[in-house]
């Protein structure tokens, strides 16, 4: 059976480059709590995580209300979140054209918001492309239990090694096998190589991804 007649997506680094908005915002966010200093690297290494996560991860030596985090997060993400302040990668558009026409589903797993998601997917011009998207509301438990993927799945009747799971961060590759799925990793996100080292495939762009499903 092949490998790719559905792959399930990351959003943040994987379609899109958001990491400046986040890091910026989750700074700002940091600075209104009055929370301890984290460098940009530290607060990078958060991306994939569900925003009510992110405190307990972040600063572990504090006690923190994770749903005041992601309130406070939220409202800065919306004022740092300019038109031209997210953009798609090269070859990404193109590909999900491909793919599409290859009758393969594309869907998107991603931890921001259900309507953070549609609204990207909806402006970036991703909406005839992508058939399911799953925010972190839409699940009990986020990356990287393996819920967001056994939901996708279930939703299309698509048996695990009938998918890939494609994302930049540790976050999204151990989703994917704990789903029993394969897993792509791409290096030009917010991971390392180091990190991604347990995924099936690791590609530096985008387009390598037909050569995978193709497979």
């Amino acid at each position: 059976m092949s490998p790719g007649r559905m792959v399930i997506l990351d959003f943040d680094g994987t379609l899109a480059d958001t990491a400046a908005v986040i890091i910026r915002t989750m700074q700002a966010t940091i600075s209104e709590l009055g929370l301890p200093c984290r460098t940009d690297k530290q607060c990078a290494a958060m991306i994939g995580l569900r925003l009510v996560e992110i405190p307990s991860a972040l600063f572990p030596e504090c006690s923190i209300d994770g749903d005041m985090y992601a309130r406070t997060y939220r409202r800065l993400f919306h004022e740092f979140n300019t038109e031209d302040a997210v953009k798609i990668y090269p070859n990404v558009i193109e590909t999900l054209k491909v793919l599409k026409s290859q009758g393969i589903i594309l869907t998107i797993a991603s931890s921001r918001s259900h309507a953070s998601l549609a609204e990207y997917v909806e402006s970036r011009g991703l909406s005839s492309l992508i058939s399911y998207i799953l925010g972190a509301d839409d699940v009990n438990k986020g990356k990287p239990d393996p819920e967001p993927v056994k939901r996708t799945l279930q939703r299309f009747g698509i048996n695990p090694e009938e998918a890939i799971v494609v994302g930049d961060t540790s976050f999204d590759i151990q989703m994917g096998r704990n789903a029993s799925t394969r897993t792509c990793g791409v290096t030009y996100g917010n991971g390392s190589m180091e990190s991604l080292s347990d995924a099936d495939w690791i590609i530096d762009d985008f387009g390598k991804l037909l050569d995978i499903v193709s497979e």
